[in-house]
């Protein structure tokens, strides 16, 4: 039963690394990338959808991005979602058939921003894996006073769950040193 709850540890963590992957590629790098834009809400017929499911999006040089609405009359709605973004800082241009946001190469104070709201990102991850790690440790205790489980099953939980925890610290630390180098590229 222990081993059960200490396993079910992994994958929501798996998940929340993960998460924190997405959350990466959002950040602005100085290139265009599409995942700028994919999970951006855009409120449609009085419905918040994604941006990936009103467009198809492309990215036809390292410093643009394209937006071709399936249904024109959204192209307003995309484009006050654009504007509106603050995190992203992109004007968009509209012609009328498709949206089009020119990536301007970051400054060294733009940079700075952005390593550092990655760094709350990165934050958020870690603290996610220590609310799981503590919630399974929670259910272990709970067994062991309802004399299901002994103090050594709780020891062998929380020895197995630090080893998980650093594994996925790891990981975490090394999306969060490759996103930074990306950054800090000129």
């Amino acid at each position: 039963m222990v081993r059960n709850l200490v396993e079910s540890a992994a994958p929501k963590m798996e998940k929340a690394l993960e998460h924190l992957a997405e959350e990466l590629n959002g950040l602005r790098t100085g290139r265009a990338s599409t995942a700028l834009v994919d999970n951006l809400m855009v409120e449609h017929y009085g419905a918040m959808q994604p941006l990936k499911a009103m467009a198809s999006l492309n990215t036809p040089d390292a410093r643009s991005i394209a937006i071709t609405p399936w249904d024109k009359t959204a192209l307003p709605a995309i484009e006050k979602a654009i504007r509106e973004a603050q995190a992203l800082g992109l004007n968009p241009m509209n012609d009328g058939a498709t949206i089009r946001l020119n990536i301007p190469a970051l400054t060294e104070d733009r940079r700075r921003e952005i390593v550092k709201s990655l760094g709350s990102k990165v934050e958020e991850c870690r603290i996610t894996m220590r609310n799981i790690r503590h919630d399974v440790l929670k259910d272990v205790q709970k067994l062991e006073k309802a004399k299901e489980a002994t103090q050594d099953d709780t020891k062998f939980a929380e020895a197995e769950l630090n080893k998980k925890i650093d594994a996925f610290q790891k990981r975490i630390e090394e999306l969060e040193a490759a996103k930074t180098k990306e950054l800090m590229e000129i």
